[in-house]
């Protein structure tokens, strides 16, 4: 595990928050193309991201050959984001982060090399997902701030 990505994470669930108050109503549900998600669908996206890579840390530690894949669409699309308050949105996000980064510091190195498939042909260890977990966050992160 790179403690680097669990700095990162932590950092980012401190400045976010107040990067995403200064967007507007307007702003958080305009989407940029007819077939593309608002800025509250991107940030439903990235809860159910959480959810998935939570399952994914807590299970992996004790389940072998443990498979969690889904649809990011259907996820998006079941769940209503865009029907729901920013601010509760905002809020889930960043304890739901803020809960992921005290779990990750919490497994020991040795659970980090254990393995988990994620639908790709081949598995992942716990540390290689958490790192891409921090890659894809933020990312998705830049599309709706600006922040360094």
């Amino acid at each position: 595990m790179n403690a680097q990505s669990l700095s990162h994470l932590t950092h980012l669930c401190t400045i976010i928050p107040d990067k995403f108050s200064v967007l507007t109503e307007a702003e958080w549900t305009t989407r940029p193309a007819p077939d593309k998600w608002n800025r509250k669908e991107i940030l439903g996206h990235l809860i159910d991201s959480a959810t998935n890579n939570h399952h994914r840390f807590v299970r992996a530690q004790f389940e072998d050959r443990l498979l969690i894949t889904y649809n990011a669409d259907d996820w998006v699309a079941a769940s209503r984001y865009q029907d729901m308050p920013v601010s509760h949105l905002v809020a889930f996000w960043q304890i739901y982060n803020l809960h992921i980064a005290e779990l990750i510091r919490q497994i020991p190195a040795e659970i980090m090399t254990r393995e988990c498939h994620t639908g790709d042909e081949v598995p992942h260890t716990l540390a290689w997902i958490f790192d891409d977990y921090v890659v894809h966050l933020e990312h998705h992160l830049r599309e709706m701030v600006d922040y360094d």
